[in-house]
């Protein structure tokens, strides 16, 4: 009997197993493999079922996240997908917003649209605000539609009708007439995924729904094949973007809501560990080998954006998704970040990374360029007899050579270039931080930071320091924590609906309805009775005039108008530093988070390692700005609870190394947690 998680990353593919009935966690990690991600997962699992000797017919809830929807899009290798929308509207996506992302910025551009002009195909129809029918559905147009998408061998297809968020019924006959035109064919129906208002976006997210569908749809068979092969009987889930679980049924059916599946997973591990200490208000921090990734807990629930941007930089509008995703803010800074000079002889780490083949220099796997992972091993944070457990031995030689090309265009040594590689990444780290935090409305002073991948918690005291936070806590395991963080996630289902009024009585009334009608739907989709699940409410509400909204967390039964009035005015001062007692409210959409209790893991016991350097008491560690200073080295499997130390100080386990500055404080708690702060 046992739970089993993976999370395929960019460079590592990790496994948790967890045995309910000793409590037991063992974990596994291997090489990611690009070509098939599913040979990679099912490469951990043989390695998992060495090390912790489960059966594969013992295992009763299987979970997988990882990279495979947001590859897809990012590298333009899902479906060719063809686009169904009312007579006129074939444009909205490729005309969008007419906003730059930076104001100031005139060197901004529009992002290409992923259905070429001569794959969109108009319908003769019309349905009002109201979602009354103003021009009935021309359903014999759709013949002719079908019969242009055989012959351009279209593999996806995206519907969207204007205000279809309000009534469906058109959407759904296009559907029926186009599933049986095209058998083997993807159909999305923008309702199907998106309850909102905004045409443009609400098209964009079926597009790309409907382009990842069958590349998607591919890979969970096969990986569900293998799994069944090797005698996995499930049920079998995948993580999704906002933080819960769902079947791998519903996931093929609506892929876009896997976009950010493996982060996901961290957060909602984070609060998780945040509910053990009794902190509901964290920042985590999870620095993996291709990227950094961070986001804020408050009230002990992961902070969720009912609009998340892909691909959105200072230059580039992004594509908005109506779908549900942890509020995270990613760079491309993690341990295979390649250091590298640009055209204006300034030194750069990142996006661009090494990934698992070749992987970082000191891997000895024929890379030749330098990443932070090489220079963390010339400054002493990593041992290279005691990495990954001693299963991996570094070369320093090749670390060395990789960084001696940066040494000679800054005029430094080998030592000095790492040093500098590593400010540079963590200044990129810190931006990430502050734009989660500060930028939207939270102190980071007031929240914990909670540090996971094999890279956090080398980053986290130094990062910690600079944002004056208060405490710094390193979960067991922390190279495979999104995988951790999988198994204590709920099967969830978050549904949105967009109804604009003003803020008053009948709002509260409406809501209630919705919220019921919402149950109702969420209970139907886990087949079980509204009274088994958890569900969280919420109002997307405005000052009238403005143009986006805030989330304010909403009690429809006992608030009254002067109640959900001041709800409002608080969060948006929290959110933009001021309020309006005086404006008029308007509550634009109603949202419901539903989830379905199951059996998690609680009080976990981590299968120790034994110490690969059991003689090694101490080494010489450049801690950059901090200065070269011989740190104390604790292996951290031997480190019982009640354990207390001062840095500098480098604390080993398999999967990560913890650094400790001089003038902080490390100490082990009653969970397994290291725990780093300030001394006073």
């Amino acid at each position: 009997m046992g739970f089993l998680a993976t999370d395929v990353g960019g460079t590592f593919t990790d496994l948790v197993h967890f045995d309910p009935a000793s409590g037991r966690v063992t974990i596994a990690k291997t090489l990611t493999t690009p070509d098939d991600p599913s040979s990679g997962v099912m490469n951990a699992i043989a390695n998992g079922q060495q090390t912790a000797g489960y059966e594969s017919g013992e295992i009763r809830r299987f979970v997988h996240g990882g990279t495979t929807v947001i590859n897809a899009i990012t590298e333009r290798k899902g479906g060719r997908t063809a686009l169904v929308t009312t007579a006129g509207f074939r444009d909205v996506i490729e005309i969008g917003r007419g906003n730059r992302p930076d104001l100031y910025n005139l060197h901004a551009s529009s992002p290409e649209p992923f259905v070429p002009r001569y794959l969109r195909f108009e319908v003769t129809e019309r349905m009002d605000t109201s979602g009354q029918v103003v021009v009935p559905l021309d359903t014999a147009s759709l013949e002719a539609i079908a019969l242009e998408c055989e012959r351009e061998e279209v593999e996806a297809v995206a519907v969207v009708f204007l205000n279809s968020y309000v009534n469906p019924e058109h959407e759904i006959a296009c559907e029926q007439v186009l599933a049986r035109r095209l058998p083997g064919v993807a159909v999305t129906s923008s309702h199907r995924i998106s309850r909102q208002w905004r045409e443009y976006e609400r098209s964009n997210t079926a597009v790309l729904n409907a382009f990842v569908m069958p590349v998607v749809d591919r890979y969970f068979a096969r990986l569900q094949a293998a799994l069944e092969q090797e005698g996995f009987r499930g049920p079998f889930f995948a993580m999704q973007s906002n933080g819960g679980m769902a079947g791998f049924a519903s996931v093929r059916a609506h892929p876009l809501s896997l976009v950010e599946s493996g982060p996901a997973g961290g957060v909602s591990g984070a609060a998780a560990v945040g509910a053990l200490l009794g902190e509901p208000d964290l920042l985590y921090l999870d620095v993996g080998g291709t990227t950094a990734k961070c986001s804020v807990i408050r009230r002990g629930k992961p902070v969720l954006v009912s609009e998340y941007r892909l691909d959105r930089t200072r230059t580039h509008a992004g594509y908005p998704l109506q779908v549900p995703v942890v509020d995270i803010v990613e760079i491309g800074a993690g341990g295979g970040s390649i250091a590298w000079f640009d055209e204006r002889n300034a030194l750069r780490v990142g996006p661009r990374s090494a990934g698992s083949a070749p992987g970082p220099a000191c891997y000895g796997l024929g890379g030749l360029q330098p990443t932070v992972t090489d220079a963390k091993l010339v400054t002493g944070v990593l041992d290279a007899a005691s990495f990954a457990g001693g299963s991996m031995r570094l070369d320093m030689t090749a670390a060395e050579r990789a960084l001696q090309p940066v040494a000679d265009r800054l005029g430094t040594d080998v030592a000095g270039a790492a040093a500098a590689v590593i400010r540079i990444a963590e200044a990129s780290m810190l931006n990430a931080l502050k734009l989660v935090t500060i930028q939207r409305g939270h102190d980071p002073r007031d929240l914990v930071l909670v540090a996971s991948g094999g890279g956090g918690p080398m980053h986290a005291a130094v990062l910690a320091r600079e944002l004056g936070m208060r405490r710094v806590v390193i979960p067991r395991a922390p190279g495979v924590f999104s995988a951790w963080g999988m198994l204590v996630s709920a099967p969830r289902r978050d549904l949105r609906r967009t109804e604009m009024q003003a803020a008053d009585a009948k709002a509260i009334a409406r809501g209630r309805e919705l919220f019921r009608e919402m149950q109702a739907e969420a209970a139907d989709y886990f087949a079980t009775r509204a009274d088994d699940l958890e569900c969280h409410c919420a109002m997307e509400m405005r000052y009238r005039g403005q143009e986006h909204t805030v989330s304010v967390p909403c009690d429809l039964e006992t608030w009254d108008v002067v109640a959900m009035l001041e709800a409002f005015h608080r969060a948006h001062e929290e959110a933009y530093t001021f309020r309006l007692n005086d404006a008029r409210v308007e509550v634009v959409s109603f949202h419901l988070q539903a989830e379905l209790e199951t059996e998690r893991p609680t009080r976990s016991t981590f299968a120790g390692e034994v110490d690969p350097a059991p003689g090694q008491r101490s080494r010489l560690v450049d801690f950059g700005d901090a200065g070269r200073h011989v740190a104390a080295r604790y292996w951290r499997d031997a480190l019982e609870p009640g354990f207390r130390t001062e840095g500098p100080a480098v604390i080993e386990e398999v999967s990560s190394t913890t650094v400790v500055l001089s003038g902080q404080v490390v100490e082990v708690d009653d969970h397994g947690l290291l725990s780093v702060w300030e001394a006073a």
